[in-house]
């Protein structure tokens, strides 16, 4: 990473926080999430209006900034490309409900942010666009294979088989509290063994 002279003070910070998750330290991968966990929530919310589904985005856009960290570039700030991140994973959930518009208001977004989460991207993805988004899929099929048990299940039936919390209860024949709990902690997990993949690749490269 090739560092610029654009950065604010906060950006370089979250710079060096970066440097250290990929460098194999877990403590920083977690200063990250706590810094900006809130923040990508709140924001999400703004755009679908569902506590349930916004918790869910958030983890997702951690868990796909986390995977693909060794491709963060300095010459933005981090929060820029997270929420970059968060927003456009966002739209593809809203799309997927068959909404027709979105609200995002940019005055609550960090002054960081704003010149970067401008716009709301086509309908119509590129070639390319799909293979990345075929290739993430894969990728991330791959990792929740490494869950255990219940955990696995939980996350495939949330994810890829778009339960809600109340078909997961009833699929798996458990409170609808047990659920929301358990799958907090799957999601933990996931991003754990996210964070162990970044440092695995570093290490392969050095």
């Amino acid at each position: 990473m090739e560092i610029t002279n654009n950065l604010s003070e906060k950006a370089l910070y979250d710079y060096k926080i970066v440097k250290n998750a990929i460098a194999g330290d877990e403590k920083a991968y977690a200063e990250l999430f706590k810094r900006y966990k809130d923040s990508v929530y709140f924001m999400i919310l703004k755009m679908v209006n569902n506590r349930t589904d916004a918790e869910d985005l958030m983890f997702e856009a951690f868990e796909k900034a986390f995977s693909s960290l060794n491709y963060y570039s300095p010459q933005f700030a981090f929060s820029t490309w997270l929420f970059k991140i968060a927003s456009n994973n966002t739209i593809d959930f809203i799309r997927k409900r068959k909404t027709l518009t979105v609200s995002l208001d940019k005055d609550d977004i960090n002054p960081d942010d704003r010149g970067y989460i401008n716009s709301i991207p086509a309908d119509i993805r590129t070639p390319d666009e799909e293979a990345i988004r075929s290739q993430r899929a894969d990728f991330m099929r791959e990792k929740v294979s490494m869950l255990k048990g219940r955990y696995r299940r939980l996350i495939e039936l949330r994810y890829f088989d778009e339960f809600s919390y109340e078909e997961i209860a009833d699929e798996l024949a458990i409170p609808l509290g047990t659920v929301k709990a358990q799958l907090f902690r799957a999601r933990e997990l996931l991003l754990n063994i996210l964070q162990h993949t970044e440092i695995a690749k570093e290490n392969e490269k050095n």
